[in-house]
């Protein structure tokens, strides 16, 4: 067995005082890292003059040498998931090869990349010529919206990398399982690219069971795009460089705006609904900022550790302004009684905590006779909806590249990964089992509070 080391990522899942990476890691065999194989692949691959990837081939998870060693000597498994690339031998034959590719739930950077590479891997590296582009998310597989399908080859995509958003379209929501695989067989489709995020994902998986229980040789492989880069295993996701860069204007703003009045406060709302990665990136890649507030480290907002008593602090010692980060899932904790509610995905709408602060902010304030201002920005919908650039768009490429090497070869119910250095079939199972978030014991929460100083103020230790 080939094997190629891999490092775990920063940001783990926590699952009690247990993270979900140091179960993987430590119990394997609990795991399933195998994917679905449509059947046996007899069909030479199209593609000549590059180097082949044998199925045997894996890419280990963790980094730990000495673990895997104990683990063979006790004759059980590594974590490992079989390597990405092009096969030797395909399962599809391309000259009857029918693609579709559909993109689901919120904005991202780099969806229209993700579009063009699948169409122009599949339609140079392939020969294949039949590739519908299912229009706003799976309501395109239902015949009652009546999106009729676009036609995709490489003029029809040329351009669209220059552009935000996505050229086909975008929904939420769950839609019959059922009626979907009835149109992928009335339009003889038989691989289904499914770009999109923890929803999209499951989504995916519930057309991969269907396809398999109804004979349907059709190969289901998801494109994980998720803003919040929450999707566990499957490394860094498309887009969410280019939003961590693209925050980089609306701070600088903030910042200066703070700093234009006695005690000013820029306050900045992230996206972020679970897993506080944007926020904490950005207050990494822009240390104007002195508060970094995230869904996985609850805070106090009253009282001597609270969020407001620390303002206080920072402004006592001698500072004349203040950068607030908040990311949108964090302090929910603070919204005591309000009943919950969900957006069409089924995702948990989290109450709006930026103007929530602003008020409470000035509330306090205004009630001690201190003269202070809060300046509040949302650039949640303007760094969601830019093009994606530089070594995200290179990301893209890989992803989609690889999801193309994985139909053809008949590989089913899996997301394209990556470890930085090799791309991977994740199980789609494993890829949404718990939703990645930042490891606040971790190195990446420890430059962030040794950047920001924010625990200095919390805690009344400020010099």
């Amino acid at each position: 067995m080939i094997m190629s080391m891999g490092c775990i990522p920063d940001g783990c899942m926590h699952e009690g005082k247990i993270m979900l990476y140091q179960k993987v890691f430590e119990k394997p065999e609990d795991f399933n890292f195998n994917v679905d194989q449509l059947g046996r692949a007899s069909v030479e691959s199209p593609i000549v003059g590059r180097k082949y990837v044998k199925d045997e081939e894996r890419v280990l998870f963790g980094d730990d040498e000495q673990h895997f060693i104990q683990l063979l000597n006790d004759g059980r498994p590594l974590p490992s998931f079989e390597k990405a690339g092009p096969r030797q031998l395909i399962y599809h034959d391309p000259s009857w090869t029918r693609a579709a590719i559909v993109t689901c739930g919120g904005l991202c950077p780099g969806l229209n990349d993700v579009i063009k590479s699948i169409v122009e891997t599949l339609y140079f590296d392939y020969g294949v010529r039949h590739i519908f582009g299912i229009r706003y998310g799976y309501e395109g597989l239902i015949p009652e919206y009546k999106h009729e399908p676009m036609m995709l080859d490489p003029d029809a995509v040329d351009k669209i990398h220059e552009e935000g958003g996505t050229v086909l379209g975008s929904s939420r929501g769950p839609q019959d399982v059922g009626r979907m695989c009835d149109t992928l067989e009335r339009l003889n489709v038989n691989m289904l690219f499914c770009i999109g995020g923890d929803g999209t994902l499951r989504g995916a998986h519930e057309i991969a069971r269907e396809v398999k229980k109804r004979d349907q040789k059709v190969s289901v492989v998801g494109i994980p795009k998720t803003i919040d880069n929450d999707l566990s295993f499957i490394g860094r996701s498309f887009g969410f460089e280019t939003s961590v860069y693209s925050t980089s204007s609306t701070l600088t703003s903030a910042h200066m705006e703070a700093k234009g009045a006695l005690r000013g406060i820029g306050l900045v709302k992230l996206m972020g609904r679970d897993s506080g990665f944007i926020a904490a990136y950005a207050s990494l890649s822009n240390s104007v900022v002195n508060f970094c507030l995230i869904p996985e480290q609850p805070f106090a907002l009253e009282g001597e550790n609270g969020l407001l008593r620390a303002l206080e602090r920072r402004f006592e010692s001698g500072k004349d302004h203040a950068v607030i980060v908040v990311a949108e899932g964090a302090g929910q904790e603070l919204f005591k009684g309000v009943p919950e509610q969900r957006d069409a995905s089924g995702n948990v709408l989290k109450n709006d905590i930026g103007p929530f602060l602003k008020a409470k902010i000035n509330a306090h304030f205004k009630s001690k006779g201190i003269s202070s201002t809060v300046k509040y920005f949302d650039p949640s919908y303007a760094i969601r909806s830019v093009p994606a650039f530089g070594t995200d768009a290179i990301l893209c490429y890989g992803l989609a590249e690889n999801a193309v090497h994985a139909a053809m070869a008949g590989k089913n119910d899996l997301v394209v990964g990556h470890n930085g250095r090799h791309f991977m079939h994740v199980p789609i199972e494993m890829a949404v089992m718990q939703r990645q978030k930042v490891d606040v014991e971790g190195p990446v929460w420890n430059s962030v509070l040794s950047s920001t100083r924010q625990n200095d103020y919390f805690n009344g230790s400020v010099k």
